[in-house]
């Protein structure tokens, strides 16, 4: 397969500098887009209440990927699952989805709450959250995932 080469479009400007796992529902940071784009591209996102956003898990050295089964969040208790049943940093080409909440619009800044990024972090899409996109079918998930997750975005 050929090499992907992919260009930020935006970095996080502050939230948190550090990555611990829960309460990120009142984390506030500042997506600010790169100067090689227009302001003029976030037209039109300030009519959404949500964005979703892909972003590098830069902080994640190549070498600490993990594509055996392992347990969620380094849980010992939890079942061992392959790599695609996490949504953690330790991928193989380490990227992350988030939405979180647009609070605001100004220039070339996305104001944002709940966005699990840290502050630095390169973001390589921003997308409007659509509620068409989401599934229409019951979603299902072990107990595990409701039971690790559960403080994640507490408020």
């Amino acid at each position: 397969m050929d090499g992907v080469i992919l260009t930020p479009v935006a970095r996080v400007l502050g939230g948190r500098a550090e990555m611990y796992e829960d309460n990120w529902y009142d984390t506030k940071a500042v997506i600010r887009l790169d100067d090689h784009l227009e302001a003029s591209a976030l037209q039109g996102l300030q009519e959404f209440s949500h964005l979703e956003i892909v972003f590098q898990f830069d902080r994640i050295d190549e070498a600490d990927v993990q594509i055996r089964p392992r347990p969620p969040r380094k849980n010992p208790d939890g079942p061992l699952v392959g790599v695609f049943a996490h949504r953690g940093p330790y991928r193989p080409n380490r990227l992350g989805v988030s939405v979180c909440r647009l609070l605001a619009v100004d220039g070339r800044d996305l104001h944002v709450a709940g966005l699990d990024a840290l502050d630095g972090t390169p973001v390589l899409d921003i997308k409007p959250y659509l509620v068409e996109f989401a599934p229409t079918d019951p979603v299902r998930q072990p107990a595990w995932a409701s039971r690790l997750m559960r403080e994640y975005y507490k408020a």
